[in-house]
């Protein structure tokens, strides 16, 4: 069985490979994350999966544009709720490619994050598969995150502080009055 996997990360991706191969689930991977910032922080992100993916021979598809202006647009046309913006802008570009490719299934490494919205991204996970007819691969990767980060300390992978977004990244370092 064939899956699109959206990566936003490589320390993110380590648990949800696991687990999904052991379901049966060849793997092709889906780097498209419009929502990091700087671009410096996305080169490396982007980068570090590449060395990740090597190491495990893992196919990853890589989205190399960088749309910020019209990311940082829509983030900011939906005041709080630019996390569900997030998810729904990579998560439908995702179903998108897995249609092209004529893959039925997909599903996200955001699912292991326990600093996501997990229901959100659940919700639009199933909405997305119901509107292109592809099918929605759930699972709660939050069991393995501890695990998974610390094989990435040991494999050296770049991990990085903040989800990714200029918005997150001013609520982990800017400290009102310091």
């Amino acid at each position: 069985m064939d899956l699109l996997l959206h990566i936003c990360c490589a320390p993110c991706s380590i648990y949800p490979i696991e687990r999904l191969k052991e379901r049966g689930y060849h793997i092709t991977g889906y780097f498209y994350n419009p929502n990091i910032h700087p671009y410096q922080e996305f080169k490396r992100r982007r980068e570090t999966l590449k060395q990740y993916a090597a190491l495990i021979d893992l196919e990853v598809i890589y989205e190399n544009e960088y749309p910020l202006v019209e990311f940082l647009t829509g983030s900011l046309n939906y005041p709080g709720f630019r996390c569900d913006y997030c998810y729904e802008i990579r998560l439908d570009k995702s179903f998108q490619k897995a249609k092209s490719l004529g893959i039925k299934n997909v599903s996200t490494t955001l699912l292991v994050s326990p600093y996501q919205k997990h229901d959100r991204i659940k919700e639009i996970g199933f909405n997305l598969a119901s509107k292109y007819g592809l099918n929605f691969i759930y699972e709660d990767f939050r069991p393995g995150y501890r695990a998974a980060y610390q094989k990435a300390k040991e494999l050296e992978l770049y991990r990085q502080p903040y989800c990714g977004c200029i918005f997150s990244e001013k609520e982990r370092y800017y400290k009102e009055g310091k």
